[in-house]
């Protein structure tokens, strides 16, 4: 048996990580500005992580959600004081996609409605609601392709408010910074336009934080920095710092009745064991207040650059738009300075490093870009 054809890769294998390296089977080591597209967020094999997850596995590794569960409960009151959310309601599922897909069913279960607004160039996921939200008909199968599906310009508060004064929407969804489109960010006139219209209209608002959240923006939530709130928040990715664990946040006024959301490895012990550990890493060591300062220092140091031709984002979520002639600068930065990005598009960057990382890395990042673009 093969494996099914999913993604190019490359002829590079990471065997061992610690902080924000990784090494691959030859030995070599790389510095890891990607954290597995934004998936490791307290930095590779931290001892707390690993004691964490190595105690549980040594008690109980898995029971289904038919029982209680108190490491859940503790999950939820450590997630709630850090996040900002302290009285919302929490469901444990196992990924971004799942967790958009449930976020988008109870929307229409509380509204009574089919239809949810989303915007262009929007990524939300590869699970059959997910992506029939999500702007790119590549990835999207007839089956997927639906009516109940109306897409905007971001940052359009026209569009927005036009589409949703027809109140057919059951909820509008919104990354609180589009990653994969190449880091572009909702502005603050049109994320708190978008929760008037939907509190005009009876529609949820939802913010798909499942790569700009978990403090990679210098806040918990991305759009925290605006001063709005959502109804419904999707979060995965650094949530489990590699174990998979995703979640949507509930505003307490949605009615939970028995048996419309449910999950069979939603929120099992060894997820939750990890989630833990990582909101006490976090706080421990006050990462979330990190990532705000070395993304800064991040952009300023890339600034003036002359192979840069913008840059976006916010704390350790940053694109780099490179000029024309320098597409290829991604793999260079690879095989021949072996450092680890992201990429959107030929001419996008991402940089989605650990919250862990630090000025001298940062240094070292700037120094090795610098020499491919004398």
């Amino acid at each position: 048996m093969e494996l099914f054809k999913t993604y190019k890769l490359w002829p590079i294998e990471p065997v061992k990580g610690r902080g924000c390296r990784v090494w691959d089977k030859q030995g070599n080591e790389y510095l890891d500005f990607y954290g597995g597209h934004a998936v490791i967020s307290v930095g590779h094999c931290h001892p707390d992580y690993l004691a964490a997850l190595t105690e549980q596995a040594g008690k109980l590794g898995f029971y289904s959600n038919a029982v209680e569960n108190s490491l859940q409960t503790t999950l939820a009151a450590k997630l709630g004081a850090t996040c900002g959310y302290p009285d919302y309601n929490l469901f444990l599922c196992n990924s971004g996609a799942e967790a958009n897909e449930n976020a988008m069913k109870l929307a229409s279960f509380a509204t009574g409605r089919s239809k949810v607004l989303a915007c262009t160039k929007a990524f939300h996921g590869r699970t059959s609601g997910a992506v029939a939200v999500t702007d790119n008909p590549k990835i999207q199968s007839p089956f997927n392709k639906t009516g109940n599906v109306e897409f905007i310009p971001l940052n359009d508060v026209a569009a927005l408010e036009s589409k949703l004064s027809t109140k057919e929407f059951a909820a509008f969804i919104v990354e609180g910074i589009q990653g994969v489109a190449g880091i572009w960010e909702p502005g603050a006139e049109f994320l708190k336009a978008a929760r008037a219209a939907c509190d005009a209209t009876g529609t949820l608002l939802i913010m798909d934080e499942v790569q700009s959240g978990y403090g990679r923006t210098g806040r918990f939530y991305a759009h925290q920095h605006y001063g709005i709130k959502a109804d419904i928040v999707s979060m995965a990715k650094g949530m489990g710092n590699g174990f998979p664990i995703g979640a949507i946040i509930i505003n307490p006024a949605i009615e939970a009745t028995y048996g419309m959301l449910g999950t069979t490895f939603g929120g099992n012990h060894l997820a939750c064991a990890a989630a833990i550990a990582v909101l006490d890493i976090i706080n421990k060591e006050n990462l979330v207040d990190n990532a705000a300062k070395q993304g800064e220092y991040l952009m300023k140091q890339l600034s003036g650059n002359p192979a840069v031709k913008q840059l976006r984002g916010r704390g350790l979520m940053a694109g780099i738009e490179v000029k024309e002639g320098f597409e290829g600068l991604r793999d260079r930065l690879l095989f021949e300075k072996h450092v680890f990005t992201g990429g959107a598009g030929a001419n996008v960057i991402r940089l989605l490093p650990p919250l862990c990382i630090s000025k001298e890395e940062i240094d070292l990042f700037i120094e090795r870009f610098n020499e491919l673009t004398a």
